[in-house]
């Protein structure tokens, strides 16, 4: 009757190794470390580089613990583990001489952190520590809002351009464009023109909704942005903009900096471990440039560039397609760019599709117009020097939109636009909200979280086992399951430990107690109305299950809307809260009587239950 078949017990075995595995790199400590960047927008950190490090190491002597590569894209870096602060600052040096050959513009930024001395083996397994939250390490909190307002002004703009431009190539002639509100309006003076801008507007700009509208030789065509279009404007600014800090804040040095997007148009900015507010701030709202410019022509590729250089130009050494002569005479800036995507042009290669302003198409108009087959470059300027991005040649007159092609692939179509969007801020930010949390108050905190769990457990421990004798130290080893599952669930899945997530394991041992206590209750009623022991642990369990099962779900829905509606420490209590009522209804039920299974299942004579005295032999009908 209380037997588990084989396969219970191996499936808690493995959740039990798999608690361990996961939860022991918390317990392995930090070691110095440095982090290695990219430093410019066209640098991209690659395995190369990873070996490039190791190389560089093992040539001036060295000794590394070990060397990783972290994040992928435009957050991918280097990290390599030193014994020592002394041999980390040594590598530091070292590194930053022979990765730069110009230290005063450096193509990689070496910074100095700590890492986790979790071993190679269970960093290959993905078991790594829990990430620690501001308020356990201490750092910086920001709360930023975007300008939402301004990114959709910035869009409707460039409709505003695209919509006179695909006009005008296709000779359709209209009364006048104008914007109104949130929405563009063009006049015509009569329906046949309306409908034909109409279907050639619909074909090319899908994005947007068309509706008609005036009478009489009053005719109007109102464009608006379909809601999922503007939703995803909105979504692309503000990604954007987190792009662009992610970028910007390699520059702190920070080991887990957090940036992400909470709500529609908020973005929230951690940077644990950092303390100097005021430099946070400067490198988060640094401005950045995009320029336009056309390449010098009378300069022959292969002669002594540094003695040919134009009076009116100048020499690029920096980024793809250098060296490279532009003219100082900037075309257009980025500020004239509404969007910038990866897309595939007609022979379905791919390229990066650009959408100006009015003015901006006005100015690229100009400026191409005479200049088919000649070549055009897009330069970065960022604290005040210049990468250039790219080197195209104009292959028609450009207008308010237009492509850029001979990309080579997909990845570098992306990479291209996601650099020409995020030069700079998409939209302007403010900070609503501002916190700084010192490393000792972070100390004390993981100190008194430690404690109060700790000493909750104890506490639990000791009346669960006093007051129900061997099955309270059934619970109790149930409870440490709980707990062992819970943190490494937490830790498997990369959560970051806040001060309410170290509150919602206490809750979570509290409640997964709960289960063991109605457990123990119910077995103890089926005792008093007679039945055998082997009878009223099968019960007990069983009639058992359908309260505990309740009462989680119910607790279970509360916790998923904390997780939906709550925001910053709300959502890391939900879910830690969510995760830890799954863990206890696993141990608190199926480890737990596995446990009980295991101790009596297999007495046949059971006449006596270590669970109180509310049973004697001899009673039992």
């Amino acid at each position: 009757m209380n037997r588990y078949p084989a396969w219970k017990y191996i499936i808690i075995v493995v959740a039990l190794l798999l608690g361990a595995l996961y939860t022991a790199p918390n317990y392995f400590g930090e070691s110095p470390a440095l982090q290695v960047t990219s430093g410019k927008s066209t640098v991209k950190v690659t395995g190369e580089l990873m070996t490039q490090v190791e190389q560089i190491l093992t040539k001036e002597n060295v000794k590394s613990e070990g060397v990783t590569m972290d994040g992928a894209g435009n957050l991918a870096s280097v990290r390599v583990r030193f014994a020592d602060p002394d041999t980390q600052f040594k590598a530091k040096l070292v590194l930053e001489k022979d990765l730069n050959t110009d230290a005063s513009d450096p193509a990689y930024i070496v910074t100095v952190n700590l890492q986790a001395n979790t071993p190679l083996w269970m960093q290959k397994l993905h078991a790594l520590p829990m990430f620690l939250g501001l308020d356990l390490r201490g750092g910086v909190h920001f709360l930023m809002q975007v300008d939402a307002k301004a990114v959709l002004n910035k869009k409707v703009q460039g409709v505003q351009s695209a919509a006179r431009s695909v006009l005008r190539d296709k000779n359709i002639r209209h009364a006048g464009i104008e914007r109104v509100g949130d929405s563009v309006q063009i006049n015509f003076r009569d329906a046949e023109t309306r409908v034909k801008a109409k279907n050639v507007l619909s074909d090319q700009m899908t994005e947007l909704a068309f509706a008609d509208a005036g009478e009489g030789s009053d005719l109007k065509l109102n464009i608006t942005l379909k809601p999922a279009a503007l939703k995803a404007t909105i979504d692309e600014g503000v990604k954007q903009n987190i792009s662009t800090l992610s970028k910007r804040v390699n520059e702190l040095g920070v080991a887990e900096p957090l940036i992400q997007q909470q709500g529609p148009d908020r973005i929230v900015v951690q940077l644990p471990g950092v303390q100097d507010v005021a430099r946070a701030k400067a490198i988060i709202g640094r401005t950045a440039t995009l320029e336009v410019r056309l390449v010098d022509e009378s300069i022959v590729p292969g002669t002594e560039l540094s003695s040919a250089i134009p009076f009116n130009s100048e020499l690029f050494t920096v980024g793809k397609g250098v060296p490279v002569v532009l003219a100082k005479d900037v075309i257009l800036t980025g500020d004239y760019i509404s969007s910038a995507t990866a897309s595939f042009d007609q022979n379905q290669q791919a390229a990066v599709s650009i959408d100006l302003n009015g003015d901006g198409g006005r100015k690229m108009r100009e400026a191409t117009r005479e200049r088919v087959g000649k070549r055009m470059a897009i330069v970065l300027f960022e604290k005040g020097k210049p990468e250039v991005l790219s080197v195209a040649t104009i292959q028609q007159e450009l207008g308010s939109r237009f492509q850029i092609t001979g990309m080579g692939g997909a990845e570098n179509a992306n990479e291209l636009a996601l650099l020409l969007r995020s030069g700079a801020l998409s939209a302007p930010m403010t900070v609503i909200e501002e916190r700084t949390i010192g490393p000792q108050l972070g100390a004390e905190n993981i100190a008194k979280g430690f404690h109060s769990t700790l000493y909750g457990f104890i506490a639990i421990a000791v009346f669960m086992i006093a007051y129900y004798m061997l099955f309270g130290a059934f619970s109790v080893l149930a409870l440490a399951t709980n707990l062992l599952l819970l943190v490494g669930l937490l830790s498997m899945i990369q959560v970051t430990l806040t001060l309410p997530g170290i509150a919602a394991i206490a809750l979570a041992l509290g409640m997964a107690i709960d289960a063991n206590v109605l457990i123990n209750e119910r077995i103890r009623e089926e005792l008093r109305a007679g039945n055998t022991p082997q009878a009223a642990i099968a019960a007990g369990f069983d009639r058992a299950w359908a309260t505990i099962l309740d009462s989680n779900v119910t607790t279970l829905i509360v916790g998923l809307a904390l997780l939906a509606f709550g925001s910053g420490p709300v959502r890391g209590f939900a879910v830690v809260h969510c995760l830890g009522i799954l863990t206890s209804m696993f141990s608190s039920v199926f480890v737990s009587r596995g446990v009980v299974n295991l101790w009596y299942g297999r007495k046949k004579k059971l006449t006596t239950l270590s669970i109180g005295t509310v049973w004697v032999p001899g009673t039992s009908k």
